[in-house]
């Protein structure tokens, strides 16, 4: 969003084709039921087409930038002037799209220009054009929406937060912002955990931007300050122990064939490998036993690579099978760890440093299928933040679900696990 009393209309034309491309990321046709998102998704094999390219967002200020901080600051004042007018008005529960006639269009014409996601030129029709959905589209892509321009019950759920909420989100991150204004480092990664967004920042430039899969509500993703210091290709993944007693015993329960489908071996605390028959899966036997997984890019739940994260708890960042998430709003889908689109472009960055690492021999690497590890020449800093409203300075305030209500706002709408569908 842009609120400026200096807006003219060919500003908002030019800030408007901008804003789509704001995030960096590949969406979906279609959007995913949340009810899928929130079930087999997690750690699990998915049987999702990868659909993803190499993007780079138009804007290359990082997240955690003085110039972020510095807008988010004066977009704070722009909401105050906002609400001091009123705010913005409600729309109808009404789904609409591009060509309809109906009066909730008026309302969303109203919506659209108190928060100039609609030039005011743009009147008040009760018709459905290509203006309006193109403010419709902006709006969605600065809340985190995949921007198809339909107004959907997702959509509809995001417009009638009310202003004063999103005034208070600001001042709640504003102050997250200023812990991190100190200068980060010459090259470090920022992975914020509400935008399920990773972005990579070299000489205070974001190089490249990648959409991730991160910790469920109840298993969520720790914010915390660390360094990547290894890479392992084509790695084992080792079932935690908490993924065996909520997932794999479940799993197995309903499907004694699972860990023969998905190549996970059985092995006592000695290292001898037993059979799956040889385990009750009535009871919590299971916990005593270590699960590993064979190497895989196709159904390894780590995919084909592993970057490690020293932590305490015990997570990772990861390629994964399952890249249908990427092309979802909603990715709250792991147990902790963070699933990485486009994870070859990401470790490419991470290794630019580090002698013998270039994109062939990453590729080669991969290719070989054998357990390869690459230590980094120099660890890279990785900040996993939690940051669900900012701004940048081109004007444009973005908006994020507080996931794990830390925003202490109450009970706000979490826009992503509204059923996406166009009634």
């Amino acid at each position: 969003m842009i609120f400026s009393n200096s807006l003219t209309r060919r500003a908002f034309l030019l800030n408007s084709s901008v804003a789509f491309a704001t995030l960096g990321m590949a969406y979906s046709a279609s959007a995913q039921d949340v009810t899928e998102d929130m079930g087999d998704q997690a750690e699990w094999v998915q049987s999702y087409d990868a659909a993803t390219s190499k993007t780079l967002d138009r804007s290359t200020a990082p997240l955690l930038s003085p110039g972020t901080l510095a807008a988010t600051e004066a977009a704070l004042e722009d909401f105050k002037a906002v609400i001091a007018k009123g705010g913005w008005p409600q729309v109808q529960n009404v789904p609409l799209k591009l060509g309809m006639q109906n009066p909730a269009v008026i309302d969303l014409r109203k919506r659209l220009i108190a928060s100039n996601d609609l030039d005011a030129s743009a009147g008040l029709s009760d018709v459905f054009d290509s203006f309006v959905e193109t403010g419709v589209k902006r709006f969605q892509e600065l809340h985190g929406l995949r921007p198809s321009g339909l107004v959907t019950r997702q959509t509809i759920t995001a417009l009638n937060i009310p202003a004063d909420i999103r005034l208070k989100q600001l001042e709640v991150n504003v102050v997250r912002l200023r812990s991190y204004a100190s200068n980060p480092g010459k090259r470090f990664v920022t992975a914020n955990i509400p935008g399920a967004l990773v972005e990579t920042v070299e000489d205070g430039v974001v190089q490249t931007r990648h959409a991730a899969g991160v910790g469920k509500i109840d298993r969520q993703s720790p914010i915390m300050t660390t360094r990547v210091i290894d890479i392992n290709f084509n790695p084992f993944w080792t079932v935690p122990a908490s993924i065996i007693k909520k997932d794999l015993i479940p799993k197995m329960q309903a499907n004694p064939g699972y860990l023969n489908e998905n190549k996970i071996r059985i092995f006592t605390k000695e290292g001898n490998e037993i059979q799956a028959n040889q385990v009750n899966w009535k009871t919590d036997e299971a916990t005593r036993y270590q699960f590993r997984q064979d190497p895989g890019g196709e159904f390894n739940s780590l995919g084909f690579v592993r970057i490690n994260i020293a932590n305490p708890f015990g997570v990772y960042m990861h390629d994964t099978p399952a890249k249908g998430i990427f092309g979802d709003d909603y990715r709250f889908v792991s147990s902790g760890c963070m699933r990485v689109q486009n994870v070859r472009d990401y470790v490419e960055w991470l290794l630019k440093e580090t002698p013998g690492w270039a994109r062939d021999q990453i590729d080669e690497a991969i290719q070989s299928g054998q357990r390869i590890d690459a230590k980094l020449t120099k660890p890279v800093p990785v900040f996993w933040v939690y940051i669900t409203a900012w701004a940048t300075s081109d004007g444009l305030v973005q908006f994020r679900d507080d996931i794990y209500n830390k925003d202490g706002l109450g009970q706000v709408p979490l826009v992503t696990t509204v059923k996406a569908t166009e009634d």
